[in-house]
């Protein structure tokens, strides 16, 4: 008798369209403009492109502006794009930074909730629903989009500045082990759960409305069950235009950091330390170079997902592992670990506390405000790119898979990155003679992962490797937002023309070399944060919308109408249901019958 043909993929999309996806006639980017190379969403796209481009425009021509308006100093000097943007961090920062330390509190309690609860065995795309990549190959995209190349960037200076300005928290005298303990305490705590808590439940709310659901791979879908078909109209519209520039401008602080330590580590090997080549730094090097590499960026853009993305993903893990494993080898390894066990004690022992310090009563108050805000609005300003990009790399996984690979994982990874560096860098300065502290003091911060690794055995290549990693980081974050900012602006549509993913890459580095051009990284850090306080309103609210999409999927899941439909499934399609307690798995076997039996 011939072979059975195989159609559970085509029984388990029927039985989730059936009993889970809303009823909605509309279907993603279906009012969408098409033409050759593009298909955009009639208001998103170009609503999305006029306001950036008048936010481009001003920061780049402002003097213009403000000599035109009377824009002044207290001083009575014409105001510059740079004085403008301190004033408008200065303000997110001293007026709302309680906010943004009691909201990611509330999204680690959320995420948690929903893994360690029973939605915990929902499956990300249906009961049925296959992993489209290997665990690797998720954690790699995953992290590289995540935050590598702001690990690249820190994860020496961060350490070395709590070292000589310890946090009002702590209350430790500067320059001494005390101090070393709360420097690598602090960095893991600003790159810990909490970022990822954040990214964790952006992905897991769009990876859920659009798998689960149907809906488009946007913004506006989590809010479906508070909006319903309205999400397809001004409502939907707005959410969807604040999360393109929240990720525009979060995604260009981490392009501005990454070009500024790329143009210092390329100065300092070629120039310092090998004397081959003097490499200037500045705006103008820093904007050429961003040319360059968007360039390169582009061509992985093209080349897709799979071409593209995935293998530049795993390149860069496959650095980092090289790097650090070097400075494990290298480097004062017994102290590197001891820095590490130490710091996740100071870490895990303060957790509750630091989460909520705001230093309103006491010392303290300056780190809180220019660091922890600073990166809990960059995290949340960050999220719809990362988050998005997770959401779609992640269908096939339940929701406590997710949940352990997005949040556990990474966080671990990260400590023991920063042990590595940041625990080098305080072993230099409490038991060498504090080189690289000096060099961080003289030449900031994008010099002083170069100035460490300069205290080590083959230190020109090693910064050279460490130069390379960050532009890979920089390509694979460019092309992730260019994908991310394409289905935004292509009303959520999965596959879009590649010429319109070329587009959205060129611009990234257009707007991030203009605003580093225009107003520095002050700048870039500026619209993060002032993008991160608006979309942090809307995580806030979709911490209630995700949990009254997971608990109606949960009581499909528990009812007698699912299990019929599995009992019918099994009789008429060859499916085998197990059952376990309260749930219902089914095994779908039609269609797997071995080759030539009768």
């Amino acid at each position: 008798m011939a072979k059975k043909e195989d159609t559970t993929g085509e029984m388990s999309e029927g039985l989730q369209v059936e009993l889970f996806h809303p009823e909605s006639s509309r279907e993603p980017g279906d009012t969408n403009i098409q033409g050759p190379g593009y298909d955009i969403h009639p208001v998103v796209f170009p609503v999305a492109l006029a306001i950036i481009a008048v936010f481009v425009v001003l920061t780049v021509f402002f003097q213009n502006f403000a000599a035109i308006v009377g824009l002044t100093n207290p001083d009575g000097s014409l105001m510059a794009a740079a004085d403008a943007y301190g004033a408008v961090r200065s303000f997110f920062e001293g007026n709302f930074g309680w906010f943004f330390l009691l909201a990611v509190n509330v999204f680690i309690v959320t995420i948690l909730y929903f893994a360690l609860g029973k939605y915990g065995k929902i499956r990300i795309g249906g009961v049925e629903a296959k992993k489209e990549f290997s665990d690797f190959s998720w954690m790699a995209m995953l992290f590289s989009a995540g935050m590598g190349i702001g690990l690249m960037f820190y994860s020496v200076s961060e350490p070395l500045y709590y070292f000589g300005n310890v946090p009002g928290f702590f209350g430790s005298e500067a320059g001494t082990g005390a101090a070393a303990s709360a420097a690598m305490a602090q960095t893991f705590f600003h790159w810990g759960f909490h970022p990822w808590a954040v990214y964790g439940l952006v992905g897991l709310g769009l990876a859920f409305f659009s798998f689960n659901r149907g809906l488009p791979l946007t913004f506006r879908s989590i809010f479906w069950p508070l909006l319903g078909e309205r999400i397809y109209g001004w409502p939907g519209h707005l959410i969807d235009l604040v999360t393109v520039f929240a990720t525009l401008f979060g995604l260009s602080t981490s392009l501005g950091l990454g070009v500024a330590q790329v143009n210092a580590g390329l100065s300092y090997v070629l120039g310092d330390m090998l004397g081959v080549l003097s490499v200037p730094t500045g705006p103008i090097p820093q904007v050429l170079l961003i040319g360059g590499i968007t360039l390169i960026a582009t061509a992985s853009v093209a080349a897709g997902l799979e071409g593209g993305v995935k293998r530049l993903s795993t390149v860069n893990l496959y650095l980092m592992f090289t790097l650090l494993g070097f400075l494990l080898i290298v480097g004062p390894t017994v102290y590197i670990f001891g820095t590490w066990v130490q710091g996740l004690g100071t870490y895990f022992g303060n957790l509750l506390s630091l989460s909520f310090f705001t230093g309103t009563m006491g010392d303290g108050a300056s780190t809180v405000s220019a660091w922890t805000v600073f990166y809990w609005a960059w995290w949340i300003a960050w999220s719809p790119f990362v988050g998005m990009f997770i959401a779609r790399i992640s269908k096939g996984r339940t929701v406590r898979e997710f949940v352990v690979g997005v949040l556990f994982l990474p966080s671990l990874f990260s400590t023991i990155w920063l042990s590595a560096f940041g625990g080098s860098a305080m072993f230099n300065s409490l038991q060498q003679d504090g080189t690289v502290l000096q060099i961080y003091n003289e030449a900031g911060q994008t010099v002083a992962m170069f100035a460490l690794l300069d205290q080590f055995p083959l230190g020109a290549i090693s910064g050279l490797l460490a130069t390379l990693l960050v532009i890979t980081f920089f390509v694979t974050s460019s092309d992730s937002g260019s994908l991310v900012i394409d289905h935004l602006t292509s009303g959520g549509k999965h596959d879009v023309p590649r010429a319109q993913r070329i587009f959205w890459a060129v611009t990234e580095g257009l707007v991030a070399a203009l605003l580093l051009w225009g107003g520095g990284l002050n700048a870039l850090q500026t619209a993060a944060i002032a993008t991160g306080f608006p979309f942090a309103l809307i995580l806030v609210l979709m911490c209630y919308t995700v949990y009254r999409g997971l608990d109606n999927e949960y009581e499909i899941l528990e009812s007698e109408e699912f299990a019929e439909r599995i009992e019918d499934m099994s009789e008429k399609d060859g499916v085998d249901v197990v059952k376990s307690g309260s749930e219902t798995v089914t095994d779908i076997k039609g269609g797997r019958d071995a080759e030539g039996t009768d």
